[in-house]
This record gives structure tokens, C-alpha cells and sequence, in this order.
């Protein structure tokens, strides 16, 4: 049987919630916790973050500042900097990122840090539960033994959980409420506690026997996106050789009832995720003397295709314009690295501009979501760059613009009017019927 209090605490929502990493993750799921009737902690290293919700100002598109101040006015979310709350709360859940190091080995130092963190206050009948991915293990491994440090024992002082985070930023279809959430807990105890804990705050709950199960559904879910993109990328390749529309064939092969699912190319992968999540598997698997042949060939065709597009671009200025890439400005359309989300994590739009400046062009970005290009941990001298204007005379200064996120709230017809040259990664343009001798795709 779990631990009784704290399992009426949660059912009765009279326990208190602190979640760590108020970001994409944190933030969304801060807010459900709040509206199932939850007291909800935030906290953060980044006090621009806790400034912004203090002002009701939510940088989440997901969260509206209608919702952020509702939660705030009826005293069920406050957001710190000051981890030492972290005392006063019965269920902790820790949203920090889980990235790569530049060798693509996992780095754990942010969730690592946030146990320490979370190990300072540390007392008996706490539900600690991660939800940041990573790789099979990390639960009931490291997250474990920090926490253990302090002489308190899983399972018996305090429960671990492992849930993973299924977000997809910009998608009105789904909000964390309504995503159907894998969890399990380290021993029987803990899994009932995180099944009533999640039960409690979103429709549908999906227990798996053990931690390292969910942490292998959130890579399997990722690895399973990459593969099938890194598919249609090579496919758009060969496909180019021969004459032939890549989307023009995934949209006729999707008439298939059966059998089949469109997956669509671009120019390069992005986000927190699929550029990520797979190499957490291949970075486990040598431990059992395995390779993930199949992932990594995967990896290698996306991290390709920002090349292989500045290639295209290249090939299509000499031919059309006449013109080396060398002596060309070029705007990127859409630095997010996903449509209609002002997000740049990994964005290939990064990517881009460093390959196109290295070959002696000149590049900038347009886009409606993101003013000015923030601190990153791969580009961190594009940081301040600014979005060209929206006019007319501004595009026509460039000689080809490079589509690389296809944004709705551009307009396509005026930008297909004002350039004399058009590199398109998304297909935005047939998919408006626009045409034109302008438009190349790649």
C-alpha cells in the first residue's frame, strides 16, 4: 500500500505542488496542476521568468495571461528563484533540460543539480517525479542516488516517479490536460502515488511497470519520429535527382487508408526533442555492447540537410541570378524550428545562417514570432541579431530569400511578388497554390 497521507493528501488536491523548470514543460503543467485545484510552487533559475509571471506576462504561448493571472489571483500558483520552498511541498516535479554535450553524450548536470537542489530540503513522505527525457535508467540510477545521499531511502522515506513530458508547442489540437500521460514509479508504492497524482490532473493515465519502461517510451516515440523524417529527407534527395515533388508523392501516398503515415521533409531537424532524444538511446545502448545502427544513420541524414539546402541555394542563385553565394544576401524566413511557436531550440535556421555566412554570404531572418535572436548555447555570436522588417523595399534588398519555417501569418502571395528568388523547404507556396518561375524548391 503507498503511504497513506501523503496518497489522501493528493486525492483530496490539499497537497502541494512544486514544479521545477518553468519552461515549455514546466509552465503548461504548473497551470494544469493549478486548475485541477492543486496549490502550485514554480520555481526557477532564470529571474526574468519569475519577474514575467509576477506581471501576469506569460512567454509561453500555451499559457495566456488570462490563465496565468486567474491561477495567480486565486493564490494556487506562485513562482520563486528561492529552492528552499521546495520544503513545503508534498509532490516535486522537476522540467529541466536534458541536453547534449557537443561529443552528443547526454548531460544530466541540470537534473543532477535540480536532485541537489531538491536533496537540501528533502524530508519523509515527499513524491519526487521527473519528467525531463532521457535515457533508461536515470530514475531509479542517478536521480536515486543524489537523493539518497541524504540518508533518506526510496520507496520507504520518500517516493520517485518517472512520467514523460509530451508537449507539442503550437498545436491547438492537445494541451497537457488532454495528452494521455505515461507514468511508473520506483517500487509498487511510488507508482500508485504518480498514478494519483496524474490521475488527478489529466484525463487519461497510462501505467508501465517501471521507471526505465516510461523513460524508454518517450525515446521510442522520438527515435520512431526521426527515423521516418531522416526517411522522407534522403527520399526528397533522390527524389530531386530524378524530377520528381517529394510532396506531391507523400501527399498521393497518404491517401492510403492503411499501412502508411505521412511524415514531410525540411531543412533540418529541430526543437527540444528529435534532434535529441535518440542519442540518449545510442549513448545507453554501448553500455550492452550495442550500436543503433538505424538511429544513427538517422542522425547523420537530418544533421545533413542544412548542407544540402544552402547547397540548393547555392546551385539556384548561380543558375537563376547569376550570382555566387559568396556575394549574396540572403533572407532566412522563419528562425523557429517549428511553425506558428516562437521557439529556436536547435533550429536549423540557425544552422542556416552559420553555413551560408561561412560560404562569404550575408545572411538575415524574418520572422513574426522572434524579435531579435537570444542567447544559445551552439550560435552565441548571432545573438542580438534582429527580424528584417515586413516591407517590401527591405525584402527586395535580398537576393534570394530561403524559406525555412513555414509561419501561417506571412504573406506567401506578397513574398512571392517582392523576391526575385525563392529557396522553399516547407512547400508553403504550392500549398497556397502559389506559383512562380521564382520559387525553387529544396
Amino acid at each position: 500500500m503507498p503511504d497513506t497521507h501523503l496518497l489522501s493528501l493528493i486525492q483530496t488536491r490539499r497537497a502541494r505542488v512544486g514544479v521545477i523548470g518553468l519552461g515549455y514543460v514546466g509552465l503548461p503543467l504548473a497551470m494544469t496542476v493549478a486548475r485541477a485545484g492543486f496549490t502550485v510552487a514554480g520555481f526557477d533559475t532564470d529571474p526574468a521568468k519569475i519577474v514575467a509571471i509576477e506581471a501576469n506576462s506569460s512567454y509561453i504561448k500555451a499559457v495566456p495571461d488570462a490563465v496565468l493571472a486567474e491561477q495567480r489571483d486565486a493564490g494556487r500558483f506562485s513562482a520563486s528563484t528561492a529552492f528552499a520552498g521546495l520544503a513545503d511541498c508534498d509532490v516535486i516535479v522537476i522540467c529541466v533540460p536534458t541536453p547534449l554535450t557537443k561529443h552528443r553524450t547526454p548531460d544530466l548536470s541540470f537534473v543532477t543539480q535540480t536532485c541537489r537542489d531538491i536533496a537540501e530540503t528533502l524530508r519523509r513522505d515527499q513524491l519526487i517525479i521527473l519528467e525531463s527525457t532521457t535515457y533508461p535508467g536515470t530514475t531509479d540510477g542517478p536521480v536515486r542516488a543524489v537523493l539518497e545521499e541524504t540518508g533518506l531511502t526510496s520507496g520507504t522515506d520518500f517516493f520517485l516517479g518517472f512520467s514523460p513530458e509530451r508537449e507539442d508547442p503550437g498545436n491547438p489540437n492537445f494541451e497537457t490536460s488532454t495528452i494521455p500521460k505515461v507514468v511508473a514509479g520506483d517500487g509498487p508504492q511510488a507508482a500508485e502515488l504518480v498514478s494519483a497524482f496524474y490521475g488527478a490532473v489529466v484525463k487519461t493515465v497510462v501505467p508501465v511497470s517501471t521507471t526505465a519502461t516510461a523513460e524508454a517510451v518517450k525515446l521510442t516515440e522520438n527515435v520512431f519520429r526521426a527515423v521516418n523524417i531522416a526517411l522522407v529527407n534522403e527520399l526528397k534527395v533522390i527524389y530531386e535527382a530524378m524530377g520528381i515533388d517529394i510532396w506531391e508523392v507523400v501527399d498521393a501516398a497518404a491517401t492510403k487508408p492503411f499501412g502508411y503515415m505521412p511524415f514531410y521533409p525540411g531543412p533540418g531537424l529541430g526543437g527540444h526533442c528529435i534532434p535529441i532524444d535518440p542519442f540518449y538511446l545510442t549513448w545507453k545502448s554501448r553500455e550492452f555492447d550495442l550500436n543503433t545502427r538505424f538511429v544513427e544513420l538517422a542522425g547523420e541524414i537530418n544533421t545533413a540537410m542544412p548542407r544540402h539546402v544552402v547547397s540548393r541555394l547555392a546551385e539556384a542563385l548561380d543558375i537563376r541570378r547569376g550570382r555566387a553565394l559568396s556575394r549574396s544576401r540572403v533572407l532566412i524566413m522563419g528562425l523557429s524550428y517549428k511553425k506558428n511557436v516562437p521557439d529556436i531550440r536547435e533550429s536549423p535556421s540557425l544552422k542556416l545562417i552559420e553555413l551560408i555566412e561561412g560560404r562569404g554570404g550575408s545572411a538575415a531572418f524574418h520572422d513574426p514570432h522572434i524579435a531579435e535572436i537570444p542567447q544559445t548555447r551552439a550560435y552565441g555570436a548571432l545573438k542580438g541579431r534582429r527580424s528584417v522588417d515586413w516591407d517590401e523595399e527591405a525584402i527586395k534588398a535580398f537576393d534570394a530569400v530561403l524559406v525555412a519555417t513555414d509561419h501561417d501569418d506571412v504573406d506567401y502571395a506578397a513574398l512571392a511578388r517582392w523576391s526575385p528568388l525563392i529557396i522553399d523547404t516547407r512547400n508553403a507556396f504550392a500549398r497556397r497554390g502559389i506559383s512562380g518561375d521564382s520559387i525553387v524548391k529544396a
